[in-house]
């Protein structure tokens, strides 16, 4: 699964802590996620979504063989 969480951080011009302290997790689970070693549970996208305003599909998108 690839994401766009690095893009929308750099439009809002935010690091990893800021959008991990915004929304409640640790600066490593946002980099995991970012780096695609992590699959976020449907609540933490949720969160990530509606933090930049856009839909989960917006933000996340399923590759091949996903």
């Amino acid at each position: 699964m690839k994401n766009t969480i690095k893009v929308e951080r750099a439009i809002k011009d935010m690091t990893q802590q800021d959008l991990a302290a915004a929304i409640g997790v640790s600066r490593q689970t946002i980099n995991s996620i970012e780096s695609g070693k992590y699959v976020p549970s449907t609540v933490l996208a949720l969160k990530i979504a509606a933090y930049f305003g856009k839909t989960v599909d917006e933000i996340f998108q399923l590759e091949e063989g996903d």
